[in-house]
């Protein structure tokens, strides 16, 4: 069978979506791809549907380098209601479980939270996008099915109490890639002895992208600018796809260098750095990919344009 063929623009870049409450990933993904009639298009990393904020969307060239934003760490600010529990551990779920949280003080809150950082472990929740036998675990619950998981080791970065009010209280979370919210938010009712859920979840950060430092941009804002039918207007709101990549040193690379490197070759390189990775340019300045940095000190191409 021969190669099925791709319609739609050859665009490419990241547009940093503010996913709006009630939709999903998928569906917020499938609407920026055909308001720009990309021929590709990617989300890295999705968000409830409960939840509202930064959902990096790649076009084109971008969805290359989406696996190093899913990797990224990510931040959050959530609002947890306490005394209650529900079967998704946030408020679209059933409830399960009252209890009283009069007796929690706020003191008590901070020294719960301290327990968090670090390296801990999480239990995926049932409603979730992880897979047992090939099937998501959030199909499995809606069926009324329950499976054992596996922990998971996530990092918690960052827990920043910005308000207790209760029984509810809001706070700033940085984490590592893979650390489910709801489950922090029903894990910490539990150390505090009555229970708790997500009532509001906004995500404010993947990798470099920082919503106090860079703007996100509506869904509204992308049909009102795709209504103009001036795709380059349309196109001004895409970020370049090295933004994702901002934190890496560069390497400049020789016409010799550049045209052996493309052919999968690794290449020493004067100066460059001893270690990690970093992002390539040709002798035109022009960004080509990413590479890593060997043992010997050559770079080694690991994702090419």
């Amino acid at each position: 069978m021969g190669r099925r063929r791709r319609y739609g623009r050859n665009v490419s870049g990241i547009l940093l979506l503010d996913k709006p409450q009630g939709m999903t990933s998928n569906d917020a993904l499938q609407r920026v791809k055909r308001l720009y009639k990309a021929a590709k298009a990617g989300h890295t990393g999705s968000l409830d549907p409960l939840a509202t904020g930064l959902l990096p969307v790649c076009l084109g060239g971008a969805t290359k380098f989406s696996s190093f934003l899913l990797d990224a760490d990510k931040r959050y600010r959530v609002r947890v209601r306490l005394g209650i529990t529900t079967t998704t551990a946030d408020a679209e779920g059933e409830v399960i479980r009252t209890e009283s949280a009069d007796r929690v003080r706020e003191q008590d809150l901070r020294t719960a939270l301290k327990s968090f950082l670090g390296p801990i472990e999480q239990l995926p929740p049932m409603y979730s996008a992880v897979k047992h036998k090939g099937e998501r675990l959030y199909k499995l619950a809606r069926r009324g099915i329950e499976v054992e998981r596996t922990p998971r080791v996530v990092n918690i970065i960052r827990l920043e109490l910005r308000g207790f009010e209760p029984p509810e209280l809001e706070m700033d979370v940085h984490c590592s890639k893979g650390t489910y919210v709801r489950t922090l938010a029903a894990d910490l009712g539990e150390v505090l002895g009555c229970g708790g859920h997500v009532i509001a979840l906004r995500r404010t950060g993947v990798g470099p992208y920082v919503e106090s430092e860079i703007g996100f941009v509506t869904l509204e804002e992308v049909e009102r600018q795709a209504a103009t039918e001036d795709m380059d207007v349309l196109d001004a709101l895409l970020l370049p796809l090295e933004s994702a990549l901002g934190h890496w040193p560069p390497v400049r690379l020789s016409e010799d260098a550049a045209f052996y490197l493309r052919q999968g070759q690794a290449v020493l390189v004067p100066q460059a750095p001893t270690q990690g990775l970093v992002r390539l340019y040709d002798p035109s300045q022009k960004f080509i990919g990413v590479g890593c940095i060997l043992d010997d000190g050559k770079v080694q191409p690991k994702r090419l344009l």
